[in-house]
Formats: C-alpha cells, sequence, structure tokens
C-alpha cells in the first residue's frame, strides 16, 4: 500500500501454503530535521486488493516475521522491528479492509557522521578561535580560508538530502559555524584597521573582548544545540 511490486516469483503453491518472493519500491515521507542524526522507519504495509475483512483477515506470524540477519543498509544501523494488524476503511461505514504493517527502524552510523562531517568542522573553529590570540593581522588570511572550507564541507554534506521546508539540525550547526567565524573575521578586520592606523590601544581591546565574548558564546551555541537532540 506504500508502493508497488516490481515483481513477484512464486516459491512454494500447495493447497494449504503458498509462498512468495516480492522485489518492491516503497516510497516514505522522512523526517529530516535531526539530520545527520537522523532516524526513520521503513515499513511495508500490505492489504488485499479487493476482499474486505469480512472476506480475507491477515494474521501475523511472529515466528515467521523479522529481518534477516544477513540484511545490510550501509552508513545505517537497524534499530528495531514490529509488525502489527489493522484496518483501513475508504469510505464511510464501509467494512474496512485488513492491513498487515511490517515496521523497521533504521538511524545513521553516529561515528561515521561524527568522523565524516563534525570532526573537520569542529577542527576548523578549533583553528579559527585560537587564531584570535594572534595579536597579527595575518590571521585574517587564515580564517578567510577557514570560512571558504567550511561553505565546501557543508555544500557537500548538505548535498546528499533534498531541499525541505524546514531547518535541518545540520543547517543550525553551520549557522552557528557561520556566525563564529564571521565574528572572528570581523575582529581580523577591525585589528587590521586599527594596525594600519597605529592604534594599539584599540587593537588590545579588540583582542581582548574577541577572547572573551567569541570562544565562550560559540561554545554555549553549540552544547545547546547537541543538548537538544536529547529531548
Amino acid at each position: 500500500m506504500n508502493g508497488h511490486a516490481t515483481s513477484v516469483d512464486t516459491i512454494l503453491d500447495t493447497n494449504t501454503k503458498r509462498e512468495y518472493r516480492i522485489n518492491a519500491a516503497l516510497t516514505a515521507d522522512p523526517d529530516l530535521r535531526r539530520y545527520p542524526f537522523d532516524r526513520h522507519t521503513l515499513s511495508i504495509e500490505i492489504e488485499p486488493k479487493s476482499k474486505n475483512e469480512r472476506e480475507m483477515l491477515i494474521v501475523i506470524d511472529p515466528s515467521q516475521t523479522g529481518l534477516d540477519p544477513e540484511a545490510d543498509l550501509p552508513g545505517w544501523e537497524f534499530t528495531g522491528t514490529s509488525s502489527a494488524i489493522t484496518n483501513k476503511s475508504y469510505v464511510t461505514e464501509e467494512v474496512p479492509y485488513s492491513r498487515a504493517v511490517f515496521d523497521f527502524g533504521i538511524g545513521r552510523d553516529a561515528a561515521s557522521t561524527l568522523l565524516k562531517f563534525f570532526l573537520p568542522i569542529m577542527l576548523i573553529i578549533i583553528v579559527s578561535l585560537s587564531s584570535l590570540m594572534m595579536k597579527i593581522s595575518s590571521r585574517l588570511g587564515l580564517n578567510a580560508s577557514m570560512f571558504l572550507a567550511a561553505v565546501l564541507i557543508h555544500w557537500r554534506v548538505a548535498d546528499a538530502i533534498p531541499l525541505v521546508a524546514y531547518a535541518t539540525f545540520l543547517d543550525l550547526f553551520m549557522i552557528i559555524t557561520y556566525a563564529t567565524l564571521v565574528m572572528v573575521l570581523v575582529s581580523g578586520i577591525l585589528i587590521l584597521k586599527f594596525t594600519e592606523s597605529r592604534d594599539t590601544i584599540r587593537v588590545e581591546q579588540i583582542n581582548r573582548w574577541s577572547l572573551r565574548i567569541i570562544p565562550p558564546l560559540s561554545i554555549t551555541l553549540y552544547c545547546l544545540l547537541f543538548l537538544s537532540l536529547l529531548l
């Protein structure tokens, strides 16, 4: 009911038992708000074409239901399976149709997500924040390179999912990252400006307040964002 069979092969056909091997293309409406830490439920919904509940009642055999141990989905982990019988009416007061629903939970592999995306971004942030201890204007070029690297990583990772009408965890994470890099860039520009005018007092003030404001603010926002995953 949530897709269509692409092939049906008869394995066994007797008076008391029939077995089929079915390949099917199924559809789903995933919620990507937690991407790339998202979890989803893949469903298989089976219902008779024309026989209602009075003519055909589906019953699930738990001993013969489940996921093959060799089933694999690269980059994902299976988080559980479940099955249930429900019914569906398409017209008011109509006799419902018996429907079997099989659910398979999946979640992204956290280790690969951290290594492939968050580790490079966090290294960029560490380098950028560390440059705040540099009192020379050359840190401007360093942070410009870090900003470009962050944009390229974001583009590569975000390209793996379809466009959605809401902000994902990745979007919020990158907003904080861009805000941090912009603040560091602005401080570098101001230091360059006052260095050229030989205003050492302003240079010291900008450097001191940058160290006091930018790292604590950035770390706090990142912590709040990751804590939201627990809600």
